[in-house]
């Protein structure tokens, strides 16, 4: 890759929600170029911008272009912020194919273990970013953001180094106060963070909508979220990524001093929207069956979180069959 632009990169986001929306605002609050893709929220956010509460200061985000298609983009991007749900039906090399130029650098802010692999396979010239976001944040209306706390991420070359692209960015996210670590061992990192995410995420599903303060308030869910943690842990080792001896309880102190959150998982759960189950819970679990290891807690989180998402499910059809009923 040739040399890349020091003063305001052209950023495209896709997938303008809680995530997306937040760190594009930041970068545009750095000086970068920010459009989004918003489908969602496209109306609002065409006319007003992304609005933002939070600690650091609330703020309006006005994105250079609000896209419903990437057809529509102008321009070449420099970097493209993809921070879409990890699901099954979503296929980001095929969405972002569009905009990806020689030198655009493919930036995956996204949760879980092997995102980067097929958008890899798919463009193997171009630069692959892999992030992670460490943050509280909550989609609270149309173009609502709402930051809750914490902020920071890790960003690394995949699948492995860093490079002048990750430095820039880097440099622009601490220019507004997002503490950003260049982590060149990212797929590492990665499964660090599932370490919090596989436990809290879907407990606080399956437990009926608690925030990870009441999780851990009772004996009994916290033993099952280092249960989970730890057979996470044994999973990483074995494919080559171990992690710290007490990054369990590490994990444990950390969540308690945080401000009492609803996971993003269960604030998809309340709006019917699928969730990030494979991601998760199932690409572990394949992992460790590759190992001939034994994973029965989350074997069993997994089996009934995705009876939960049936259920949702089935509501959502029971509910149009009614809507369509009183159309008639």
């Amino acid at each position: 890759m040739s040399k890349v632009k020091t003063i305001q990169p052209e950023v495209l986001v896709i997938g303008a929600g809680a995530v997306g929306g937040f760190y594009g605002a930041k970068l545009a609050q750095a000086g970068a170029k920010v459009s989004v893709l918003c489908r969602t929220d496209y109306m609002p956010v065409k006319a007003r911008g992304i609005r933002i509460h939070s600690p650091q200061g609330d703020m309006i985000f006005v994105p250079q272009q609000v896209l419903k298609s990437l057809a529509e983009y102008s321009g070449q991007p420099d970097v493209v912020l993809v921070a879409l749900k990890m699901l099954p039906d979503i296929n980001v090399a095929n969405i972002i194919k569009p905009v990806v130029g020689a030198q655009t650098s493919i930036l995956l802010l996204q949760n879980g273990i092997d995102v980067e692999a097929p958008v890899a396979k798919k463009f193997p010239k171009n630069e692959i970013i892999s992030g992670l976001a460490f943050v509280c944040l909550s989609r609270s209306g149309p173009g609502w953001i709402d930051h809750q706390c914490y902020g920071r991420v890790s960003l690394g070359k995949y699948p492995n180094g860093t490079s002048e692209r990750i430095r820039q960015l880097q440099q622009l996210f601490e220019k507004v106060d997002i503490p950003c670590k260049i982590d060149e061992d990212i797929v590492t990192a990665r499964w660090s963070k599932l370490i919090w995410n596989a436990p809290f995420n879907p407990i606080s599903v399956l437990v009926g909508g608690v925030n990870t303060a009441q999780i851990l308030a009772l004996d009994d869910t916290r033993n099952i979220v280092e249960k989970i943690m730890e057979e996470v842990c044994a999973i990483a080792k074995a494919e080559g990524h171990p992690q710290p001896d007490d990054i369990v309880q590490q994990y444990i102190a950390a969540t308690e001093k945080m401000t009492p959150y609803k996971t993003s998982m269960l604030q998809d759960y309340v709006s019917g929207r699928p969730l990030e189950i494979e991601a998760i819970l199932g690409t572990p679990l394949k992992i460790a069956k590759k190992h001939k290891l034994s994973a029965p807690y989350i074997e069993m989180t997994y089996s009934l979180l995705k009876l939960a998402e049936q259920r949702v499910k089935e509501k959502k059809r029971l509910g149009a069959k009614i809507s369509n009923f009183f159309k008639r």
